[in-house]
């Protein structure tokens, strides 16, 4: 190798990088986080009243798009795909649940046993309304399917209602350590909806409807006791 190769090659190899310029960042105004919140509301909207109307499995994104008067392609500038859209929708179900627990029980005594235990009567009872007033929304909640692993965000939200639940048994349960009680709260939770989900959908074996309050309250007495 001769000197002009020698040199020409040492050349190539300690040449500086040619680095990319760095795209200028687009500015989001007020204006266009106030145009896409209110997309994103629209499109929930339309969400809920399909699966009200139709049910979880008709939900096509395309008709959702048309609903709110945007292109296919514009819905995934709304959500990333469309378990994105139904995990808000069962976000905002779930917070409306929580909100009317809240409404309906926050203000009852808990202090000794026996309030405790009706406060966690009420608590089932609120639980039974809300899913007879809203039972596609509520049973879209359990029927809902990912292909990826639940955020964190919407398990939070999931665990976070469990309060209504874990409050009253404190009192009822006082030895029971906070693992113990996380897990008859969910104990007791699973037992109510599986009597709620099993008669309100009117099978062979479930309760019947109408004595569906009075055999929730019972099985929550019973528990306690």
């Amino acid at each position: 190798m001769n000197v002009v190769q020698k040199f020409s090659q040492k050349s190539r190899t300690m040449a500086p990088k040619t680095v990319p310029k760095t795209a200028t960042p687009t500015t989001v105004t007020p204006n266009t986080l106030s145009k896409r919140q209110a997309q994103l509301e629209a499109l929930m909207a339309a969400a809920e009243k399909r699966i009200c109307d139709s049910g979880l499995q008709s939900l096509k994104a395309r008709d959702l798009a048309a609903d709110i008067g945007i292109a296919l392609g514009g819905l995934y500038n709304i959500v990333a795909d469309m378990d994105a859209l139904l995990l808000l929708v069962s976000s905002r179900t779930l917070k409306r649940l929580g909100e009317a627990a809240t409404e309906r029980t926050g203000h009852l005594p808990n202090a000794t046993r026996e309030e405790a235990i009706e406060r966690l009567v009420a608590v089932a009872h609120t639980y039974l309304d809300f899913a007879r007033k809203n039972l596609p929304l509520w049973r879209m909640i359990f029927e809902l399917r990912l292909d990826s692993p639940l955020p964190e965000w919407a398990a939070q939200d999931q665990l976070r209602l469990f309060r209504h639940i874990a409050e009253p048994l404190s009192v009822i349960m006082p030895d029971l350590d906070a693992r113990g009680l996380t897990i008859r709260a969910r104990t007791l939770f699973a037992a109510v909806h599986g009597i709620i989900s099993i008669g309100l959908e009117e099978r062979l074996i479930a309760v019947p409807v109408q004595k569906l309050s009075d055999e929730v309250a019972w099985l929550t007495r019973a528990a306690c006791r």
